[in-house]
């Protein structure tokens, strides 16, 4: 019997604690994108950690800029960043103010609203791939620049909230290397995941980016 997944809205209480404690208890939790034609709800099966100015895998390495400002803010936040001319990943900033960390949710299952995410992603084979890696959930839930800075804590009606939802037990989580992450901070530990869930991505070992000659 699967248990009937809680309604409860996170509270900021929960976001306001350090990275690695809070990436893999958002594991089972449901994601709420309101859009215009609806509600989209997402249990988040897979997430990364990234731990600000300590990590050199993080956005946040080198400082504060423009970009990264939302990191530096209030828990509970999104921070929407755009990446290779075309995809948008969505994370969720974590920690005290002014101590840049954030997760970033890598994948997740559909519960409601799948037919509205087709509609997004066309390409997908399956439901189970339709929010199956970072870029295809943040396109899956119409996720852009938009949202940068979005405060989860704001309510039913805003247009992104994170609840209770139902955990998985622990010996249901992984972890291992975040995926694609190259130099010092490659063989950090800290992607999580719900194993055997088909909605978890594949990993993939970075790969340095040629130049051209």
């Amino acid at each position: 019997m699967i248990e009937s997944s809680d309604r409860t809205p996170l509270a900021r209480s929960f976001f306001d604690r350090p990275v690695l404690d809070v990436a893999p208890e958002l594991l089972g939790r449901t994601l709420i994108r309101m859009t215009e034609d609806g509600p989209i709800e997402l249990r988040l099966t897979e997430v990364e950690a990234y731990a600000g100015e300590s990590d050199p895998g993080s956005h946040a390495y080198r400082g504060r800029t423009a970009r990264n400002e939302v990191m530096f803010g209030p828990p509970g936040h999104a921070y929407v960043y755009f990446t290779y001319g075309m995809w948008h990943c969505l994370n969720v900033v974590c920690g005290p103010e002014g101590k840049a960390s954030g997760i970033l949710l890598r994948a997740g299952e559909i519960q409601v609203g799948a037919e509205l995410t087709r509609r997004r992603r066309i390409s997908a084979r399956h439901d189970k791939e339709l929010a199956k890696g970072p870029a295809r959930l943040a396109t899956a839930l119409d996720v852009d620049r938009a949202l940068n800075g979005a405060d989860l804590c704001d309510g039913p009606a805003a247009p992104l909230t994170l609840l209770q939802g139902r955990p998985p037990s622990l010996d249901q989580v992984r972890n291992g290397p975040r995926t694609g992450v190259g130099g010092e901070g490659a063989y950090h530990p800290w992607r999580f995941w719900i194993e055997g869930d088909p909605t978890v991505s594949p990993y993939r070992a970075h790969t340095p980016r040629r130049r051209a000659t």
